[in-house]
């Protein structure tokens, strides 16, 4: 499982994840080395209303840096949510290509029932395709650039810090890219949707699984089952030899 790379790779110590309640709101967030991200979740009458942000204050100097999708589950049973639009964030601008006046929904996929995704998630928004999101999951809207399909790091989210002069081409001009929120509206929620029935929020970043995958829960750190089930092992044999 690929995805777990950014525990094994980075270490599960430097990973620090948070969650809180703004007012009607769920925020998760999580944070790594140069990398940060955040989620505010919100209920607009049956509307699910999600603002995505790259938080991180750092320079981004390649594709790994950028935010191109947020995994989630809710439990309780499956909710069918139907993708309205993907609009950027008061204060948040389109650099290196259109902006479509501030809709960016053609370039943004939702999915659920997701197979293969990190941490098994059933759920997901993203703006790279990840061998998981195709052009049938895009958001209603204009297709601004590039293929008429989620794919590559087009309108992937750079940093709040961002010096866009500074990296390699990809993130330097090469594609359109976000800076630094974009708001997704997504229809269905049943009558008194809780919140809090949205759980395993991960953020990816790059355009390959095998990149950076930042999750908002606690996790065992690496080895710990390994040792858990070795203390059972020296369990049993003890009472075996007893």
């Amino acid at each position: 499982m690929l995805f777990v790379r950014s525990l094994a790779a980075l270490g599960a110590a430097a990973v620090v994840v948070g969650a809180g309640t703004a007012q009607a709101g769920l925020i998760r967030t999580a944070t790594t080395g140069d990398l940060a991200a955040a989620a505010e979740f919100d209920v607009d009458g049956s509307d699910l209303v999600v603002r995505l942000s790259n938080i991180s204050s750092a320079d981004v100097m390649n594709p790994a840096q950028i935010l191109t999708a947020m995994f989630f589950d809710i439990s309780g049973g499956p909710v069918a949510l139907t993708p309205v639009s993907a609009m950027l964030a008061p204060g948040s601008a389109v650099h290196f290509g259109p902006d479509g006046g501030g809709n960016v929904s053609g370039e943004w996929a939702y999915r659920s029932a997701l197979v293969g995704a990190p941490w098994g998630s059933a759920y997901g928004i993203s703006s790279a395709g990840f061998g998981l999101f195709g052009p049938p999951d895009l958001f209603p809207g204009p297709n601004l650039e590039g293929p008429l399909s989620p794919d590559g790091l087009n309108y992937g989210i750079t940093s709040m810090g961002d010096n866009l002069s500074v990296g390699n081409a990809a993130v330097t001009g090469g594609l359109p890219l976000i800076r630094h929120e974009v708001v997704f509206t997504l229809s269905g929620l049943p009558a008194n949707f809780d919140l809090e029935r949205i759980t395993n929020v991960s953020f990816q970043y790059g355009t390959g699984l095998d990149e950076p995958n930042l999750p908002t829960f606690d996790i065992p750190a690496p080895g710990a089952a390994a040792l858990l089930a070795l203390g059972g092992l020296a369990a049993a044999r003890r009472r075996r030899t007893n």
